[in-house]
């Protein structure tokens, strides 16, 4: 976990400095990630504005993207805890990393132990990366100039190649960048994203329903 909190700290370093650098007020990145807590999101919305898209396309680029949350949701809802308080406050520390430790314990104590400990880290240690990154990029000025642009891109790759070894989703995963590339220049800022996604599952989608039912002998 302290590995993990590490990396989302430099992460949102890179966010705050590429917030500031795309013309947001370094309050603007501070506050969107203390109320949204959706690093993923986040990118994508700064990223849409600053290249001209409208705040509604923001907004729904940003919901597509943490739909993963529903099953997330169904899946470890137990862990939370019974109270309301509790409740929303875990379902706020609801992300990827917070609900892979969880469903990694086989004991229920230790499930709830390890969400709250992944995600309580995590959130600390973002939002403080995201302070220190909009003030450094106040004072940088061309975050690009630094590298600072590349960090989050290059982290999502490295968290995403394992999973590119099965053909499926690699093929998926190329499907969806092809659309994203092709339509680009044509539309709004925005709009190529959802529409790679939505050629994503459809893809996937697809490839379910063409593979072979097995035997009943096998």
């Amino acid at each position: 976990m302290a590995a993990v909190a590490l990396g989302a700290a430099v992460t949102g370093a890179s966010f705050g400095a590429i917030s500031v650098g795309s013309g947001l007020p370094w309050w603007m990145p501070v506050l969107m990630s203390v109320a949204i807590f959706a690093g993923g999101s986040q990118f994508m919305a700064v990223g849409i504005v600053a290249a001209g898209g409208s705040p509604a396309a923001a907004v729904v680029a940003g919901l597509v993207l943490n739909a993963r949350h529903l099953p997330f949701g169904l899946a470890i809802g137990d862990v939370l805890g019974r109270s309301p308080l509790a409740r929303v406050v875990g379902s706020h520390l609801l992300i990827d990393e917070s609900t892979a430790f969880a469903m990694a314990q086989k004991d229920p104590a230790r499930a709830r132990a390890a969400y709250w400990a992944c995600g309580v880290a995590l959130f600390f240690s973002w939002n403080v990366g995201v302070l220190v990154g909009a003030l450094a990029g106040q004072a940088i000025g061309d975050t690009a100039t630094f590298g600072l642009d590349a960090a989050f891109p290059a982290a999502m790759l490295a968290l995403t190649l394992p999973s590119l070894k099965d053909a499926r989703t690699r093929n998926a995963a190329l499907t969806g960048a092809a659309i994203a590339l092709t339509t680009t220049p044509f539309l709004p800022a925005g709009v190529p994203v959802l529409l790679a996604l939505v050629g994503l599952v459809a893809f996937r989608t697809k490839k379910k329903e063409e593979a072979p039912c097995p035997s009943p002998q096998s």
